[in-house]
């Protein structure tokens, strides 16, 4: 019996687009590369978490144009079928788009779970624990309600799992 695999990338992009790289020394009193976004990309599509919930794309076709990173976390012999399936009980319960958090629960928190599901690792850490690092920082407080008026959902990405946004 043959099994199919699938390569598994993540795609980081910088949502500050070189800004915080410039300014965090200054401003947070430390050094950030950059406020991440990413996304998994699997079966030629990408997909990701935000305001509206778990959506897929063409790779690199979101608002962000290309990532500024892609790393290979791997491969996984789970079927699209089945992955589809596990991302629709996804967007059905953790990860609707009313539970999205800027901070706390959102598009890093959602690669982290998938590729642990498709690959058995971790996204890595300076991207999950980036959030934490800001908000200790007295700009991040100040920044916070601004990031949190952020929602990434490009147009014509295909929003997966039924609810928008009903509890």
């Amino acid at each position: 019996m043959d099994h199919t695999i699938f390569t598994v990338k993540l795609y980081i992009y910088d949502l500050s687009k070189g800004m915080a790289r410039q300014l965090s020394p200054i401003m947070l009193g430390k050094q950030l590369d950059g406020i991440w976004h990413t996304s998994i990309v699997v079966y030629g599509e990408e997909f990701f978490f935000g305001g509206v919930g778990i959506s897929s794309c063409q790779p690199g076709g979101t608002v962000l144009g290309e990532p500024n990173t892609v790393i290979e976390l791997g491969s996984t012999e789970v079927t699209e079928e089945i992955f589809m399936d596990y991302l629709s009980s996804l967007g059905e319960t953790t990860y609707r788009g009313d539970r999205y958090r800027l901070f706390e629960h959102n598009c890093n928190t959602f690669s982290n779970e998938v590729a642990l599901f498709l690959t058995g690792r971790k996204i890595p850490s300076y991207i999950t624990d980036l959030p934490s690092e800001v908000l200790s920082t007295p700009f991040g407080q100040v920044l916070r309600p601004i990031l949190d008026s952020i929602h990434i959902a490009p147009p014509g990405g295909n929003v997966i799992g039924g609810h928008h946004g009903q509890s």
